[in-house]
């Protein structure tokens, strides 16, 4: 039997997995099916992109709602010891100034189940969060980015 992947989170992304969970079981759930059913009061499916829409997103929901469980299921938490203060580690959140021209950035490194980049979390796997994992305040980094080298300096982990 094949080990399941484990995802490492913190407390509050899984909370937030259940979250989203619970919504797309008692109202997604409900919500398309009764758009299929809508649909299918249009008379013939074969010619019928409202069906066909809404069993599309009915595999989409169905999709996440098993994507979700697993996740949950197999979630690591990330206990508060876990997460080293001097250096940077899961759970963390760094804030460094590229170098040279100073552009302060702050991030919070998570697991990929819960990394967001637009609210400022990374996944632990991401190549910036790689470069960073281990280093210390003060420690001169150089992330190796899709666009290229990138030099930073950490100035505060949380």
């Amino acid at each position: 039997m094949a080990t399941e992947k484990v995802f490492p989170m913190t407390q509050a992304g899984k909370e937030k997995l259940v979250q989203e969970l619970e919504y797309l079981k008692s109202v997604k759930r409900k919500e398309v099916v009764e758009r299929i059913k809508i649909a299918r009061s249009f008379g013939d499916l074969s010619e019928n992109s409202e069906y066909d829409s809404a069993k599309e997103e009915q595999a989409f929901v169905e999709g996440r709602i098993t994507t979700l469980e697993n996740m949950i299921r197999n979630a690591k938490i990330i206990a508060e010891s876990e997460m080293a203060g001097d250096s940077v580690s899961l759970g963390s959140s760094v804030t460094f100034i590229e170098l040279p021209d100073g552009e302060e950035e702050t991030y919070s490194i998570v697991g990929s189940a819960e990394a967001d980049p637009f609210e400022g979390k990374i996944s632990n796997d991401s190549p910036i969060a790689k470069s960073l994992l281990g280093k210390k305040v003060g420690d001169q980094v150089t992330v190796q980015t899709p666009g290229g080298e990138m030099n930073v300096r950490i100035i505060s982990i949380k």
